[in-house]
């Protein structure tokens, strides 16, 4: 199996993937998929959502199998959190 080679620096890859979620896939998206994962292709704009960043990806890339994915979680501005995570309740 070929593992896909990016084509781009990681600031391009980045900005590709955000300006083609912000201008065509976030009003398609939020907020009733709040959480969920959308994998996009950065050189044809097109994209999949899912719970599962794998399962959207997959997905993906059986539609366009030479895709650059950039993953984005709706409505966060990231995808993973690293280290604890406080439960702050407000009462």
């Amino acid at each position: 199996m070929k593992v896909p080679q990016p084509r781009y620096s990681k600031e391009e890859f980045a900005r590709r993937g955000d300006e083609i979620y912000e201008s065509q896939v976030r009003q398609q998206v939020e907020p009733e998929n709040y959480g969920k994962i959308v994998a996009i292709d950065i050189e044809t704009g097109a994209w999949e959502i899912d719970k599962n960043e794998i399962i959207a990806a997959s997905r993906l890339e059986k539609r366009c199998p030479d895709a650059q994915i950039w993953i984005v979680r709706v409505g966060s501005c990231s995808v993973r959190r690293f280290g604890a995570m406080l439960n702050n309740k407000v009462q």
